[in-house]
């Protein structure tokens, strides 16, 4: 990805990352791949909410167009939006869908006049946090023990939760159940390493998966289009 074209940094709302997009001139964008996050985005004078992807997510969009995002943690985004991330799978929805367009309307106009727009948009997260109920805890474990590799029958037990308990809170948090999750938690920790130049066979055994063909057609399954392709365009 063009660095000029996307930035991010670390949010000073906790565990998200600010991030700043410019569609190119050819007007083509990567895919947005299933991360297990949620993102509050201001696109076309809009604020828009990403909900959690399955799939690979084709973004549209102009040259010159700019985006500025919010990605919440995995597992944060409900209890800020006040709507459990199931509702919103593979959805991009206005805010104005999901709170009063009273309360939307001047924090559009807000962000459309401030002068640095990612400022903003970060402060209407970290106001909208001071006056809601943080996000229960236990989810980030639960993120962290899927994401090592933990058996979900041992992410429950270890939680002090049923199966089916689990699996409907992780529906509310993540918008999928806890063995999604951790496919796509594991899909993110293999493209990472290979990013880093692991060849891809040690990139499949460190990230969890039986083996380099395992991990061909999680990429195909997920990101829709063939590993070595994906990496090539990252």
């Amino acid at each position: 990805m063009d660095d000029a074209a996307y930035r991010e940094r670390p949010s000073r709302y906790a565990g998200a990352v600010l991030w700043t997009k410019t569609v190119d001139a050819s007007g083509s964008a990567l895919p947005v791949l299933p991360d297990g996050c949620m993102d509050l985005i201001w696109m076309n004078d809009r604020l828009v909410v990403a909900g959690p992807d399955t799939r690979a997510h084709h973004p549209g969009g102009t040259s010159g167009d700019r985006y500025v995002g919010v990605r919440f943690f995995p597992g944060t985004a409900p209890a800020l939006l006040g709507v459990p991330a199931c509702e919103l799978r593979d959805r991009r929805v206005d805010l104005a869908q999901l709170w009063p367009s009273a309360m939307v309307r001047p924090l559009v106009d807000r962000i459309a006049g401030a002068g640095d727009q990612a400022a903003a948009l970060e402060h209407l997260v970290r106001r909208r946090a001071a006056e809601t109920e943080p996000a229960d805890p236990l989810l980030r474990k639960l993120v962290g023990a899927l994401d090592a590799g933990w058996p979900v029958a041992a992410v429950a037990d270890t939680a002090g939760l049923g199966e089916r308990t689990l699996r409907r809170r992780c529906l509310d948090a993540f918008g999928y159940g806890p063995k999604t999750l951790a496919r796509v938690l594991r899909l993110q920790r293999a493209l990472g390493t290979a990013r880093q130049g692991v060849p891809l066979a040690e990139t499949a055994t460190r990230a969890g998966f039986a083996d380099q063909a395992h991990l061909s057609r999680e990429v195909r399954a997920l990101a829709g289009i063939p590993l070595g392709k994906l990496l090539a365009q990252s």
